[in-house]
């Protein structure tokens, strides 16, 4: 990915033509993989409680909606892609009864009220966005992931790399739930993937 993904000036020049882009995977073909872990959590006494990091021009929460998913709080730290993301929801449904948070995945102590805690967090290709600043901010999303995941919770990220979470201190442990093949111009392309990562939450970790 280019160095200015990591850039909001990027993302709000870009957000302000694009009505539309989802990253590396469609919403269906996402929530396939999400959908079991999710079905796994909801058996609960309260509503899961769902984050979706980095919320773009995706349709992802609507895709939660429509399964009757309602406590789901996106993510974003470009005001315009809040502003479409909440009218996507209403053009949908006729109403909003999702959250809308204007907040910068690396930092989300400051984003997040300390109230939010969270069964499941989902990016699709944030993380690989993050990580034009380095591992520091991949590791700054990291932790920011691990405070406001609740006891049991999980982290699912979709990515373009097979090494994304190979860093030094991360707050996770970290399986390959999903292997998703790119389109090949020619048959004989090398197979390429996208990968799926199931993160799980280090409860003892020294650094938190």
């Amino acid at each position: 990915m280019p160095a200015d993904f990591e850039k909001q000036s990027y993302w709000h020049e870009r957000f302000a033509s694009e009505t539309s882009f989802e990253w590396l995977a469609s919403s269906e073909s996402f929530m396939a993989i999400v959908e079991p872990y999710l079905s796994a959590l909801s058996d609960r006494a309260h509503p899961t409680r769902v984050l979706q990091l980095g919320s773009g021009t995706s349709d992802l929460q609507n895709s939660f909606r429509s399964r009757g998913y309602l406590d789901v709080t996106n993510v974003d730290y470009e005001p315009l892609a809040i502003e479409r993301g909440r009218r996507l929801e209403k053009e949908a449904f006729g109403d909003v009864k999702m959250k809308y948070v204007v907040a910068d995945a690396t930092q989300l102590e400051s984003g997040l009220s300390q109230s939010h805690a969270f069964h499941m967090v989902v990016d699709k290709s944030t993380v690989d966005a993050v990580s034009c600043g380095g591992e520091t901010s991949v590791l700054r999303m990291a932790y920011g992931v691990r405070k406001c995941v609740v006891e049991g919770g999980l982290w699912i990220s979709l990515s373009y790399s097979s090494s994304r979470f190979d860093v030094e201190q991360l707050p996770f442990d970290v399986e390959v739930i999903a292997k998703i093949p790119t389109p090949k111009l020619k048959a004989s392309d090398p197979e390429v993937y996208y990968w799926c990562y199931l993160l799980r939450p280090k409860w003892d970790d020294k650094h938190l």
